[in-house]
């Protein structure tokens, strides 16, 4: 008797030294829990990078890590600004740059942006793909005619989906003070890091970013945006939830499994708002570690599964 075949993927797992072993430690126990609630499997190679492959091998970028990041379905990295990710980067065919902004308990945004003016089209094909699987809304950002009439005639290819234009006078202080009117936003390369700035920065309640690099061919590189503070290294108290929603932009847009990266993203905003809060956001009382956040995350899975929207 023969079964199905069980789906499974390889992530690249880049932790880096300072925070990121312990953040990506957390990650890898959320990513196999909710791959064995949707019924795929993940193989999570972790391999040495940036600090900690120089302190081990005398280099940031040993050939076995570039050689697994190349041959993986999805690398996920907890250190993005290490300068060892560069140079993995530029052997991959990365096309966009995708930004994910949730406000717990509800609420989401995403920005996207061509890393280059040639991904134009190409990254706004990608943001109609996302917004037909969101709430069919999209934003186009950009002060340049010729960008609105790309957009509008990718649009003609997307029936059902609505389309706002805004210039960047109007589009800056709505991103600024009111987020939560978009669903998806598309930007070209001229104000992209301003937009992405904004965005990052919006000061909400339960509020987590994740980035990432959407690539044509091959991995996407996905990664935190909030860094911690590195002083606290080692000691279990970074807070886990930017790395978290990171690890559901893989599930997503990495491997394709949007249902389990949506559970994993309810799951950190439920956390969220649950009153757990790690050392960054407490006010008094007793922070949780950055385990006890991540146990808070995992509880919240089963009831955040889509079919699962009345168990509570």
């Amino acid at each position: 008797m023969t079964g199905r075949r069980k789906k499974h993927y390889t992530v690249a797992c880049l932790a880096g030294h300072g925070t990121g072993p312990e953040l990506m430690a957390e990650t890898s126990r959320a990513l196999h829990e909710v791959s064995r609630l949707h019924g795929f499997r993940i193989e999570d190679v972790h391999v040495p990078f940036a600090g900690e492959a120089m302190s081990r091998f005398g280099q940031a970028l040993p050939a076995t890590t570039r050689s697994v990041c190349l041959e993986a379905d999805a690398i996920l990295v907890a250190r993005p600004g290490a300068p060892a990710l560069e140079d993995v980067e530029a052997e991959l065919d990365l096309r966009a740059e995708m930004l994910r902004v949730r406000f717990a308990p509800h609420g989401d945004l995403f920005l996207l942006s061509p890393r280059s003016d040639d991904l134009c089209e190409w990254t706004v094909e990608q943001a109609f793909g996302l917004a037909r699987a969101s709430r069919a809304r999209l934003a186009s950002i950009d002060p340049d005619g010729t960008w609105r009439a790309l957009v509008d005639a990718v649009a003609e290819r997307h029936d059902g989906v609505l389309v706002e234009h805004l210039n960047v006078a109007s589009g800056l202080p709505a991103l600024a003070f009111d987020p939560e009117r978009f669903d998806v936003i598309v930007t070209g390369p001229l104000f992209a890091r301003a937009l992405a700035d904004i965005a990052a920065a919006v000061d909400r309640e339960g509020r987590v970013v994740a980035r990432c690099l959407l690539a044509g061919n091959g991995p996407s590189v996905f990664g935190p945006v909030d860094t911690d503070d590195q002083s606290h290294a080692g000691q279990g108290v970074a807070n886990p939830s930017s790395m978290l929603l990171a690890a559901s932009l893989l599930l997503g847009q990495g491997l394709d499994e949007r249902a389990a990266g949506e559970t994993l993203a309810g799951a950190v905003s439920l956390a969220c708002t649950s009153g757990v809060r790690t050392l960054d956001r407490v006010l008094r009382g007793i922070a949780a570690t950055t385990r006890e956040f991540t146990d808070s995350v995992l509880s919240e899975l089963p009831v955040s599964v889509t079919t699962a929207e009345f168990a509570r």
